[in-house]
């Protein structure tokens, strides 16, 4: 081969190699560009001894609050989804009693919701993805609406959550998690072992 044919080779090679690798960041930019927006993690104070939450408001949690519509909507689909084999109709059972006010992942709206679409340790399945996002909301809604004093107030007989209220915005006023009443353990002290 002479060294005019070897030059031209490398030279076509070269600007084949160009080409590639120029396609490959062209590719990168477009998947990147189609991307979908994703929220960031709402995390609770679920550590010992973290002072408070670290709860970022979830804009998407918006439309569900002070909406009955939604509320009344988780409630068929809480029925539905057979939610109740679990919680007992939110009385708890199998599953945690959502009627009163110990939430162990976060009880703010945008919890549940995570919640809902991460599924839980010993038990809760992940809906994500199983389920379309607003369905999730809308039961979101109602979980959080049956701990809310309006809702047990209206509760009357032997099947609870039947008169849910809408989820007022102020009711999520909070860091979503406290140790459960009658706790030993303050989270906010450390103990020393055996030495």
């Amino acid at each position: 081969m002479s060294s005019r044919s070897r030059t031209d080779a490398a030279l076509v090679g070269g600007a084949a190699l160009i080409l590639l690798v120029s396609a490959c960041h062209q590719h990168d930019a477009e998947m990147a560009r189609a991307a979908p927006e994703r929220p960031g993690v709402i995390t609770s104070a679920l550590l010992p001894g973290e002072p408070n939450s670290l709860v970022t408001d979830d804009q998407r949690a918006l439309p569900y609050y002070d909406n009955a519509e939604a509320v009344t909507t988780g409630m068929k689909l809480f029925k539905a989804y057979n939610c109740s084999g679990c919680h007992s109709s939110g009385g708890g059972g199998m599953g945690p009693d959502l009627m009163d006010d110990v939430w162990i992942y976060g009880g703010r709206l945008a919890q549940i919701h995570q919640t809902l679409v991460e599924g839980r340790p010993n038990g809760m399945p992940s809906w994500g993805g199983k389920l379309p996002d607003e369905q999730l909301w809308q039961l979101s809604a109602y979980v959080r609406s049956l701990s809310l004093p309006a809702t047990i107030a209206a509760n009357t007989g032997n099947t609870p959550g039947q008169r849910p209220a809408p989820v007022p915005k102020e009711a999520d006023a909070h860091n979503g998690w406290a140790p459960p009443p009658g706790t030993t353990n303050d989270y906010t002290t450390t103990t020393a072992g055996p030495k």
